[in-house]
């Protein structure tokens, strides 16, 4: 998408999201671990006719909702958002409780795979996380205004349909973090509830006993025991109520049950590779999950699943992670906390695990580096050249950390100020004509930007998310993921029963 969402938007058609019907009160975590697509492998290459069986159940969204004002792919690694879908709608309806029939997402976690294919990190998104969601494609076309700090699970309901917006999801997560998502996975209910089922149940730990009131509060009495305290194994119905949890257990937060989910998809992940391949629990587990899928184009054929898979197939459970981003309260909403976010942002697009590692895999030596802005910078003379900057993002600061590196540059700075809109995810070097050359010596400073003519005299930089993520020497954002966050990280070998609650 060029320009800013809201030309966009008028480009299109202008349409609000409608966000009329009410919420409902009892919200349903979901969770689906995205690595047992590869247990595609096995049955995809071994028995034949399966091929088209799975092939035929696998859904895709329209890649038309999608924004064209992207980050630029990564050197390496890759980036999958999961999406946990609670429609109502269809055979989900037996599962859900609740009434209603439009697609909503509780639950929703970036999956980054190493450039180096033997490290992978979940980074969970809390729902009541404040974002601002660009503007997104309505089923009649349209496309919504920008919604400034908003839920971020509301993107998903964009448009009330059954299916829910993954590709509005898609595009806030690219909005929020400067990274490219390469794929995008929705998994529903029923499909979460059969995978548990398959691989004959999950084990997980309860701190405490939990009753039927802590699923339901508005319940009069505290009901039926539903989990013992300590270690089990759940699955279908049973693995559904676990990760919905939130009340009665630590602060009864949305934090705090992520941290269950987390713990539950770790043991998902540990149960499916200690049962090794074996056809007879791999074929309901891939016909399971390929049923309940949502995928974009990409992804939308089993050998494509099959590619991704190969990509992750030698990431062992401990250097599978999950965290959260990280976050603070806002009110009764979840904040952002910048600083360590963007150098959360920074480590996935350098491929840096989060304790400070290089797993790029040699790639960055394999191909020609992209430079940072302070190498890039190094050969460039700006004299003679003056340059307007403009802060595109909502990340404070950022004009005058780019000013300061124009001014070391030899560069002429005539000012800065906050753009219009700050929903630019890539930074943008505008020129007046006659300038086009010394709008390119302007753009070799800021590594990955567009070139746009204009019709007005005069050179300026829109900056985008892509050099907010960029943790040059001038940024204000740590360099690496502080040690206090990085510590919070769950491995998929941690104890089952360690760190699950919140508050």
């Amino acid at each position: 998408m060029s320009g800013s969402h809201k030309a966009v938007a008028e480009r299109h058609g202008s349409g609000q999201a409608t966000g009329g019907r009410r919420r409902r009160k009892r919200s349903r975590g979901r969770v689906v671990a995205v690595v047992l697509v590869s247990l595609l492998v096995l049955i995809v290459a071994a028995v034949g006719g399966i091929y088209l069986w799975l092939n035929a159940d696998i859904k895709t969204f329209s890649g038309d909702g999608i924004s064209r004002d992207r980050p630029a792919a990564g050197a390496g690694g890759q980036n999958v958002l999961v999406i946990g879908s609670d429609s109502r709608s269809g055979d989900n309806s037996s599962y859900g409780g609740g009434e209603g029939d439009v697609g909503r997402s509780d639950t929703a976690f970036l999956l980054h795979v190493y450039a180096d294919r033997k490290h992978a990190v979940a980074v969970s998104i809390p729902r009541d996380t404040l974002v601002d969601i660009p503007s997104c494609r309505l089923p009649d076309g349209k496309w919504t205004e920008e919604q400034k700090d908003t839920m971020f699970n509301a993107a998903f309901s964009v448009g009330e349909t059954a299916e829910g917006n993954p590709a509005c999801t898609q595009n806030t997560v690219e909005k929020l973090t400067g990274l490219r998502v390469d794929h995008t996975v929705v998994v529903d209910f029923e499909g979460f509830s059969k995978m548990t089922s398959a691989v004959g149940g999950v084990t997980v730990c309860l701190p405490k006993d939990i009753y039927q009131r802590d699923l339901s509060p508005n319940r009069g009495s505290r009901g039926k025991l539903l989990f013992g305290k300590g270690e089990q194994t759940v699955s279908g119905q049973k693995a559904l109520d676990y990760v919905r949890i939130r009340h009665g257990i630590g602060d009864g937060s949305d934090i705090g049950r992520i941290k269950r989910q987390q713990a539950f998809v770790a043991s998902l992940i540990k149960k499916v590779k200690s049962q090794g391949m074996d056809p007879t629990t791999l074929l309901p587990l891939a016909k399971a999950a390929t049923k309940s899928m949502t995928v974009d184009p990409g992804l939308g054929s089993v050998d494509k699943l099959v590619s991704f898979a190969m990509s992750m197939k030698d990431v062992d459970l401990h250097n599978t992670k999950f965290i959260t981003v990280p976050w603070r309260y806002q009110g009764a909403r979840v904040a952002i906390v910048r600083p360590q976010a963007d150098a959360l942002w920074a480590d996935l697009k350098a491929d840096r695990t989060i304790d400070g590692k290089d797993a790029s895999g040699g790639s960055k030596s394999r191909k020609s580096p992209t430079p940072s802005p302070a190498e890039s910078s190094a050969s460039v003379s700006g004299a003679g050249i003056s340059v307007a900057v403009y802060n595109g993002t909502g990340v404070t600061g950022l004009a005058a950390r780019a000013a300061e590196t124009l001014r070391a540059d030899g560069f002429t700075v005539t000012g800065t100020a906050t753009a219009a809109s700050q929903d630019h995810t890539t930074t943008l070097v505008t020129y007046g004509p006659g300038e086009q050359e010394q709008a390119k010596t302007v753009a070799r400073v800021f590594p990955g930007a567009r070139l746009q003519p204009a019709d007005a005299p005069g050179i300026s930089v829109t900056l985008g998310q892509d050099y907010a993520a960029d943790p040059s020497p001038s940024a204000s954002a740590p360099t690496t993921l502080p040690s206090e966050v990085a510590d919070t990280a769950r491995s998929a070998d941690t104890d089952p029963c360690s760190d699950l609650s919140y508050g």
